[in-house]
């Protein structure tokens, strides 16, 4: 009985005991590239985006560099019809970031994209999980990343001393997030924006008024009565909600 016994269960043992082989690892193409929402690819001008790939399970980073090349064709990402499956963001010279993985089984991955690099006060960040097969390459328009926002600088007032009661100009940058420009009736038409400065002290906002274009592209102005009670900070805000675009920009100003 013993015998028979044996002789059952030995096509299990004999499974048991052959090794497991590993698979070798594929060489496998991915590219990213991270995108201004409502405009075009984030790039080096304005310092482009650090991309990040890592492994969706155990967090260990599988790639990462900078996103680099020109902001892509403003006539294919902004002008024509997107018809689907036809390519958008793929053109000579477009920015986007590049890299080999070395997969040997299908990998869920999280992709990361954060810039516009030159702007740190203006950085977003965005992610996407996707799972990648060994030998699939990501090529084309790749892995999109959107990236909302303004770049917004206040130009001036300098952090000069002001005194209390006297008329403060402001006068700031607001553009797209890829660096794309900004003017009313223009492609990214700033008369949608609602641009905004004002005065704060210690966090709380004490005066307040619109900036109007300047008659330079990306530039606005306009002027703010320092309250008796002086202001320790210029913050300019710039906004397009139907768009889901917001934008902001302070800098320290002493008034007595």
């Amino acid at each position: 009985m013993r015998s028979v016994r044996f002789l059952a269960v030995l096509p299990l043992l004999l499974l048991l005991a052959v090794p497991t082989v590993a698979q070798d690892a594929v060489p496998t193409q991915v590219t990213v590239r991270a995108v201004s929402n409502d405009a075009k690819l984030i790039q080096d001008p304005v310092g482009g985006a650090h991309i990040t790939i890592e492994h969706a399970e155990t967090g260990e980073v599988l790639a990462e560099g900078r996103q680099s090349g020109d902001s892509g064709s403003t006539e294919k990402i902004m002008r024509q019809p997107h018809e689907r499956g036809a390519s958008i963001y793929e053109a000579p010279g477009a920015a986007k970031y590049e890299t080999t993985l070395d997969l040997a089984e299908p990998t869920r991955v999280r992709v990361a994209a954060e810039g516009p690099l030159d702007y740190p006060h203006a950085m977003q960040q965005t992610s996407k999980t996707v799972l990648l097969m060994p030998g699939e390459d990501v090529a084309g328009d790749g892995i999109t990343l959107t990236l909302h926002g303004f770049v917004v600088e206040v130009l001036k007032p300098s952090a000069s001393e002001v005194d209390s009661g006297e008329e403060v100009s402001v006068r700031a940058r607001v553009q797209m997030m890829c660096g794309c420009p900004t003017k009313p009736g223009g492609l990214w038409d700033a008369t949608r924006y609602t641009i905004r400065a004002q005065l704060l002290r210690e966090g709380a906002v004490v005066a307040e008024g619109p900036l109007s274009f300047a008659g330079t592209t990306n530039e606005y102005e306009g002027a703010l009565s320092v309250p008796s009670a002086g202001a320790d900070q210029v913050r300019v805000t710039a906004t397009d909600a139907d768009r889901v675009n917001f934008g902001m920009a302070t800098t320290s100003l002493n008034a007595e």
